[in-house]
Protein backbone atom coordinates (compact mmCIF):
# COMPACT_ATOMS: atom_id res chain seq x y z
CA UNK A 1 0.00 0.00 0.00
CA UNK A 2 1.39 3.47 -0.77
CA UNK A 3 1.44 6.24 1.55
CA UNK A 4 -1.26 8.40 -0.34
CA UNK A 5 -3.26 5.69 0.13
CA UNK A 6 -2.72 6.14 4.01
CA UNK A 7 -3.43 9.56 3.92
CA UNK A 8 -7.12 8.88 2.43
CA UNK A 9 -7.91 7.26 6.21
CA UNK A 10 -11.22 9.50 7.38
CA UNK A 11 -11.75 9.83 10.78
CA UNK A 12 -14.64 11.69 12.18
CA UNK A 13 -13.03 13.93 14.80
CA UNK A 14 -9.89 13.94 13.16
CA UNK A 15 -10.85 15.95 9.85
CA UNK A 16 -7.31 17.33 9.26
CA UNK A 17 -5.51 13.93 9.74
CA UNK A 18 -3.33 14.37 6.43
CA UNK A 19 -1.71 17.75 7.46
CA UNK A 20 -1.31 16.28 11.09
CA UNK A 21 0.79 13.47 9.26
CA UNK A 22 2.26 15.18 7.32
CA UNK A 23 3.85 17.37 10.38
CA UNK A 24 4.10 14.48 12.06
CA UNK A 25 6.46 12.85 9.21
CA UNK A 26 8.54 15.98 9.18
CA UNK A 27 9.82 15.64 12.64
CA UNK A 28 10.42 12.11 12.42
CA UNK A 29 12.91 13.39 9.82
CA UNK A 30 14.26 15.94 11.98
CA UNK A 31 12.49 18.81 10.02
CA UNK A 32 9.50 21.51 10.77
CA UNK A 33 6.86 21.79 8.34
CA UNK A 34 5.21 24.49 9.16
CA UNK A 35 5.27 24.54 13.72
CA UNK A 36 6.03 21.71 16.27
CA UNK A 37 4.05 19.55 15.94
CA UNK A 38 1.87 19.52 19.64
CA UNK A 39 0.03 16.63 21.22
CA UNK A 40 -3.19 17.30 24.16
CA UNK A 41 -2.55 14.40 26.67
CA UNK A 42 -0.10 14.19 29.62
CA UNK A 43 2.28 11.64 29.79
CA UNK A 44 0.53 9.58 32.47
CA UNK A 45 -2.80 9.62 31.51
CA UNK A 46 -4.15 6.49 32.86
CA UNK A 47 -5.87 4.03 30.14
CA UNK A 48 -9.36 3.81 30.74
CA UNK A 49 -10.92 0.44 31.31
CA UNK A 50 -14.47 2.03 32.56
CA UNK A 51 -15.63 3.97 34.98
CA UNK A 52 -15.02 1.97 39.27
CA UNK A 53 -16.37 3.19 42.18
CA UNK A 54 -13.97 1.91 44.54
CA UNK A 55 -11.31 -0.72 44.58
CA UNK A 56 -12.56 -4.12 43.32
CA UNK A 57 -12.12 -7.40 45.42
CA UNK A 58 -8.96 -9.49 43.60
CA UNK A 59 -11.07 -11.75 41.86
CA UNK A 60 -13.02 -9.23 39.57
CA UNK A 61 -10.04 -7.62 38.51
CA UNK A 62 -8.74 -9.96 35.79
CA UNK A 63 -12.39 -10.79 34.75
CA UNK A 64 -13.13 -6.99 34.10
CA UNK A 65 -9.32 -6.15 32.06
CA UNK A 66 -10.42 -8.90 29.84
CA UNK A 67 -14.16 -7.72 28.89
CA UNK A 68 -13.28 -7.32 25.50
CA UNK A 69 -16.48 -5.69 24.06
CA UNK A 70 -17.52 -3.75 27.18
CA UNK A 71 -14.20 -1.83 27.03
CA UNK A 72 -13.98 -1.15 23.40
CA UNK A 73 -17.60 -0.05 23.89
CA UNK A 74 -16.81 1.94 26.73
CA UNK A 75 -13.44 3.76 24.64
CA UNK A 76 -15.64 4.68 21.38
CA UNK A 77 -18.57 6.26 24.07
CA UNK A 78 -15.85 8.00 25.62
CA UNK A 79 -14.50 9.64 21.91
CA UNK A 80 -17.90 10.39 20.68
CA UNK A 81 -18.38 14.25 19.53
CA UNK A 82 -14.78 14.51 20.84
CA UNK A 83 -12.33 16.52 18.46
CA UNK A 84 -8.70 15.88 17.96
CA UNK A 85 -6.77 18.95 18.01
CA UNK A 86 -2.71 19.42 17.12
CA UNK A 87 -0.98 16.21 16.26
CA UNK A 88 -3.47 14.03 18.99
CA UNK A 89 -4.70 11.16 17.00
CA UNK A 90 -7.48 8.96 18.45
CA UNK A 91 -6.18 5.40 19.38
CA UNK A 92 -7.74 2.43 21.01
CA UNK A 93 -4.73 0.74 23.32
CA UNK A 94 -5.31 -3.17 23.19
CA UNK A 95 -4.03 -2.88 27.28
CA UNK A 96 -3.49 -6.19 29.15
CA UNK A 97 -0.74 -4.69 31.12
CA UNK A 98 3.18 -3.71 31.25
CA UNK A 99 4.02 -6.94 31.56
CA UNK A 100 2.20 -9.00 29.49
CA UNK A 101 5.35 -9.68 27.01
CA UNK A 102 6.31 -11.95 29.72
CA UNK A 103 2.88 -13.50 30.07
CA UNK A 104 3.13 -14.69 26.52
CA UNK A 105 5.60 -17.41 28.09
CA UNK A 106 3.67 -18.24 30.89
CA UNK A 107 3.96 -15.94 33.31
CA UNK A 108 0.90 -15.12 35.31
CA UNK A 109 -0.38 -11.67 36.01
CA UNK A 110 -2.34 -10.51 38.68
CA UNK A 111 -4.36 -7.48 38.13
CA UNK A 112 -5.49 -4.21 39.86
CA UNK A 113 -7.55 -1.32 39.05
CA UNK A 114 -5.42 0.01 36.61
CA UNK A 115 -2.23 -1.73 36.08
CA UNK A 116 -1.11 -5.73 36.09
CA UNK A 117 1.93 -6.95 37.41
CA UNK A 118 3.74 -10.31 37.36
CA UNK A 119 5.26 -13.32 39.37
CA UNK A 120 8.91 -14.60 39.09
CA UNK A 121 8.41 -18.05 37.02
CA UNK A 122 12.71 -18.58 36.85
CA UNK A 123 13.26 -19.25 40.39
CA UNK A 124 16.18 -21.68 39.14
CA UNK A 125 18.00 -21.74 36.25
CA UNK A 126 16.72 -24.65 34.70
CA UNK A 127 13.54 -22.71 34.94
CA UNK A 128 14.67 -21.32 31.41
CA UNK A 129 14.21 -24.42 29.45
CA UNK A 130 10.59 -24.18 30.47
CA UNK A 131 10.17 -20.61 28.68
CA UNK A 132 8.28 -20.59 25.29
CA UNK A 133 6.10 -18.34 23.59
CA UNK A 134 2.35 -19.42 23.40
CA UNK A 135 1.05 -17.82 21.01
CA UNK A 136 -2.32 -19.54 21.70
CA UNK A 137 -2.47 -18.62 25.97
CA UNK A 138 -5.34 -16.14 27.15
CA UNK A 139 -2.85 -13.13 27.03
CA UNK A 140 -1.94 -13.82 23.50
CA UNK A 141 -5.13 -14.17 22.34
CA UNK A 142 -6.73 -11.42 24.82
CA UNK A 143 -4.44 -9.19 22.87
CA UNK A 144 -5.82 -9.97 19.50
CA UNK A 145 -9.52 -9.90 20.62
CA UNK A 146 -9.35 -6.52 21.85
CA UNK A 147 -7.40 -5.60 18.40
CA UNK A 148 -9.75 -7.58 16.33
CA UNK A 149 -12.87 -5.63 18.54
CA UNK A 150 -11.63 -2.23 18.48
CA UNK A 151 -10.78 -2.40 14.30
CA UNK A 152 -14.47 -3.78 13.89
CA UNK A 153 -16.31 -1.08 16.27
CA UNK A 154 -14.05 1.62 15.99
CA UNK A 155 -13.84 1.94 11.98
CA UNK A 156 -14.42 5.39 11.20
CA UNK A 157 -13.97 6.63 14.21
CA UNK A 158 -10.23 5.85 16.24
CA UNK A 159 -6.96 4.56 14.92
CA UNK A 160 -6.25 0.73 16.75
CA UNK A 161 -2.69 0.42 18.28
CA UNK A 162 -0.56 -2.78 19.28
CA UNK A 163 0.19 -4.13 22.80
CA UNK A 164 2.89 -2.32 24.66
CA UNK A 165 6.01 -4.87 24.27
CA UNK A 166 8.52 -5.01 26.68
CA UNK A 167 11.39 -7.83 25.62
CA UNK A 168 14.80 -8.03 26.98
CA UNK A 169 16.01 -7.08 29.96
CA UNK A 170 12.30 -5.89 31.31
CA UNK A 171 10.42 -9.15 30.49
CA UNK A 172 13.67 -10.88 32.22
CA UNK A 173 13.25 -8.76 35.38
CA UNK A 174 9.36 -9.94 35.29
CA UNK A 175 10.60 -13.34 34.99
CA UNK A 176 13.19 -13.53 37.40
CA UNK A 177 11.80 -10.59 40.20
CA UNK A 178 13.84 -7.25 40.50
CA UNK A 179 16.37 -7.80 43.46
CA UNK A 180 17.36 -11.09 41.77
CA UNK A 181 17.59 -10.03 38.96
CA UNK A 182 19.99 -7.06 39.35
CA UNK A 183 22.27 -9.41 41.55
CA UNK A 184 22.37 -11.57 38.46
CA UNK A 185 24.00 -9.00 36.64
CA UNK A 186 26.98 -9.60 39.03
CA UNK A 187 26.90 -13.01 39.99
CA UNK A 188 25.62 -14.94 37.26
CA UNK A 189 26.15 -12.43 33.90
CA UNK A 190 26.02 -15.92 31.76
CA UNK A 191 23.05 -16.93 32.83
CA UNK A 192 21.40 -13.49 32.94
CA UNK A 193 22.43 -13.45 29.34
CA UNK A 194 20.94 -16.38 28.24
CA UNK A 195 17.64 -14.80 29.85
CA UNK A 196 17.78 -11.82 27.93
CA UNK A 197 18.18 -13.84 25.25
CA UNK A 198 15.48 -15.68 25.17
CA UNK A 199 13.44 -12.40 26.10
CA UNK A 200 14.32 -10.97 22.97
CA UNK A 201 14.86 -13.39 20.22
CA UNK A 202 10.75 -13.78 19.18
CA UNK A 203 10.31 -10.18 19.52
CA UNK A 204 10.27 -9.48 15.89
CA UNK A 205 8.04 -12.75 15.41
CA UNK A 206 5.39 -11.31 18.23
CA UNK A 207 6.22 -7.50 16.51
CA UNK A 208 4.97 -8.55 13.06
CA UNK A 209 2.53 -10.53 14.00
CA UNK A 210 0.63 -7.87 15.70
CA UNK A 211 1.82 -5.10 12.79
CA UNK A 212 0.07 -7.23 10.24
CA UNK A 213 -3.04 -7.17 12.04
CA UNK A 214 -2.95 -3.58 11.68
CA UNK A 215 -1.92 -4.00 8.01
CA UNK A 216 -4.46 -6.10 7.17
CA UNK A 217 -7.09 -3.66 8.26
CA UNK A 218 -5.27 -0.94 6.37
CA UNK A 219 -4.33 1.24 9.70
CA UNK A 220 -1.15 2.79 10.62
CA UNK A 221 1.64 0.91 12.85
CA UNK A 222 0.94 2.64 16.53
CA UNK A 223 1.28 2.05 19.78
CA UNK A 224 0.54 3.22 23.41
CA UNK A 225 2.48 6.55 23.21
CA UNK A 226 -0.18 7.15 20.29
CA UNK A 227 2.09 8.39 17.01
CA UNK A 228 1.38 6.55 13.93
CA UNK A 229 3.76 5.65 11.10
CA UNK A 230 2.93 4.05 7.49
CA UNK A 231 5.80 2.24 7.81
CA UNK A 232 6.77 -0.20 10.97
CA UNK A 233 6.35 2.13 14.64
CA UNK A 234 8.34 0.73 17.76
CA UNK A 235 9.04 2.09 20.54
CA UNK A 236 12.16 0.42 22.82
CA UNK A 237 12.60 1.19 26.40
CA UNK A 238 14.23 -0.59 29.51
CA UNK A 239 13.11 0.66 32.45
CA UNK A 240 14.90 -1.83 34.36
CA UNK A 241 18.42 0.57 33.30
CA UNK A 242 17.26 2.72 35.71
CA UNK A 243 18.89 0.57 38.40
CA UNK A 244 22.53 -0.22 36.89
CA UNK A 245 25.56 1.57 35.77
CA UNK A 246 26.61 2.38 32.38
CA UNK A 247 28.44 -0.19 32.16
CA UNK A 248 25.84 -3.00 32.49
CA UNK A 249 24.00 -0.84 30.08
CA UNK A 250 26.73 -1.25 27.18
CA UNK A 251 27.63 -4.84 28.37
CA UNK A 252 23.74 -6.33 28.33
CA UNK A 253 21.18 -3.55 27.26
CA UNK A 254 22.51 -1.81 24.22
CA UNK A 255 22.99 -4.71 21.75
CA UNK A 256 19.42 -5.69 22.32
CA UNK A 257 18.73 -2.21 21.67
CA UNK A 258 20.36 -2.17 18.18
CA UNK A 259 19.04 -5.65 17.44
CA UNK A 260 15.54 -4.67 18.28
CA UNK A 261 15.27 -1.50 15.78
CA UNK A 262 16.56 -2.89 12.78
CA UNK A 263 14.71 -2.25 9.90
CA UNK A 264 12.34 -0.40 11.65
CA UNK A 265 10.97 2.51 10.11
CA UNK A 266 10.32 4.94 13.37
CA UNK A 267 11.77 4.62 16.69
CA UNK A 268 11.08 6.91 19.53
CA UNK A 269 12.98 5.54 22.81
CA UNK A 270 10.99 6.42 25.84
CA UNK A 271 13.39 7.07 28.33
CA UNK A 272 11.23 6.60 31.84
CA UNK A 273 12.87 8.83 34.55
CA UNK A 274 16.68 10.13 35.19
CA UNK A 275 17.48 6.66 36.01
CA UNK A 276 17.42 5.51 32.00
CA UNK A 277 18.94 9.30 31.36
CA UNK A 278 22.16 8.50 32.42
CA UNK A 279 22.26 5.75 29.28
CA UNK A 280 21.28 8.75 27.07
CA UNK A 281 24.63 9.09 25.58
CA UNK A 282 24.48 5.42 24.58
CA UNK A 283 21.31 5.17 23.58
CA UNK A 284 21.60 8.32 21.62
CA UNK A 285 24.41 6.52 19.59
CA UNK A 286 22.09 4.31 17.57
CA UNK A 287 21.27 5.81 14.42
CA UNK A 288 17.80 4.26 14.06
CA UNK A 289 16.54 5.95 17.24
CA UNK A 290 14.97 8.70 15.56
CA UNK A 291 13.64 10.51 18.78
CA UNK A 292 13.06 10.15 22.37
CA UNK A 293 9.94 10.18 24.94
CA UNK A 294 11.53 12.43 27.88
CA UNK A 295 9.07 11.44 30.93
CA UNK A 296 10.70 13.47 33.56
CA UNK A 297 10.15 12.34 37.40
CA UNK A 298 6.59 14.00 39.20
CA UNK A 299 7.19 15.97 42.73
CA UNK A 300 10.00 18.25 42.61
CA UNK A 301 11.08 16.52 39.11
CA UNK A 302 7.99 17.77 36.93
CA UNK A 303 8.72 21.48 36.14
CA UNK A 304 10.34 21.04 32.70
CA UNK A 305 12.96 24.26 33.03
CA UNK A 306 15.01 22.29 35.33
CA UNK A 307 15.62 19.54 32.36
CA UNK A 308 16.63 21.66 29.40
CA UNK A 309 20.29 20.60 29.22
CA UNK A 310 18.88 17.04 28.77
CA UNK A 311 17.10 18.40 26.08
CA UNK A 312 19.31 20.69 24.48
CA UNK A 313 21.40 17.29 24.46
CA UNK A 314 19.18 15.49 22.43
CA UNK A 315 18.90 18.34 20.06
CA UNK A 316 22.31 18.56 19.66
CA UNK A 317 22.42 14.77 18.66
CA UNK A 318 20.00 15.75 15.98
CA UNK A 319 17.39 13.90 17.44
CA UNK A 320 13.66 14.81 18.28
CA UNK A 321 12.76 14.87 21.42
CA UNK A 322 8.71 14.64 23.46
CA UNK A 323 8.63 17.44 25.98
CA UNK A 324 5.72 16.87 28.17
CA UNK A 325 5.43 20.27 30.05
CA UNK A 326 2.10 22.13 32.08
CA UNK A 327 0.34 25.26 30.33
CA UNK A 328 1.74 27.74 32.43
CA UNK A 329 4.93 26.55 31.66
CA UNK A 330 5.07 26.83 27.41
CA UNK A 331 5.66 30.36 27.58
CA UNK A 332 9.25 30.07 29.97
CA UNK A 333 10.04 27.13 27.66
CA UNK A 334 9.48 28.97 24.47
CA UNK A 335 11.77 31.54 25.76
CA UNK A 336 14.46 29.47 26.39
CA UNK A 337 14.55 26.87 23.41
CA UNK A 338 15.37 26.74 19.77
CA UNK A 339 11.98 24.39 18.23
CA UNK A 340 14.01 22.10 15.89
CA UNK A 341 13.16 18.44 17.05
CA UNK A 342 10.25 19.93 19.98
CA UNK A 343 7.32 18.03 20.01
CA UNK A 344 5.43 19.03 22.91
CA UNK A 345 3.10 16.96 24.90
CA UNK A 346 0.53 19.09 26.55
CA UNK A 347 -2.51 17.80 29.34
CA UNK A 348 -4.84 19.51 28.46
CA UNK A 349 -8.59 19.01 27.82
CA UNK A 350 -10.16 22.87 27.11
CA UNK A 351 -10.41 23.10 23.46
CA UNK A 352 -10.23 26.59 23.70
CA UNK A 353 -6.78 26.23 25.35
CA UNK A 354 -5.75 23.95 22.62
CA UNK A 355 -6.88 26.16 19.97
CA UNK A 356 -4.58 28.94 21.75
CA UNK A 357 -1.84 27.09 22.47
CA UNK A 358 -1.77 25.42 18.15
CA UNK A 359 -1.90 29.45 17.65
CA UNK A 360 1.30 30.41 19.85
CA UNK A 361 3.35 27.78 18.43
CA UNK A 362 2.59 28.78 14.44
CA UNK A 363 4.95 31.95 15.74
CA UNK A 364 7.70 30.10 17.13
CA UNK A 365 10.45 30.30 15.04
Amino acid sequence: MSQQDWWNVELAGKPDFETAMKRLYAWYDGDILDRVPVRFVAHNAAFNLGDAEGKRPAAEQKKRWFEIERRVDDYVKSIEGKRYHGETFPMFDPNLGPDIYAAFYGAELTYGEVTSWSHPVVREWDDMQKLKLDMNNEYFKGIEALMACAIERCKGKSLVGYTDLHPGEDCAMAWRGVERFCLDLVEYPDEAKHLIEIASADFRQIFDHFDAILKAANLPSMCWIGLPSFGKFHVPSCDFSAMISSRHFVEFSLPILKREVQDMTHVVYHVDGPGVARHIDHILSVPEVQGIQWVQSMGEGRAIMQWLPFIKKVQAAGKGIIVDLQVDELEDFIDAMEPQGIFLWVGTEDEDEQLAIIKRLEKWH
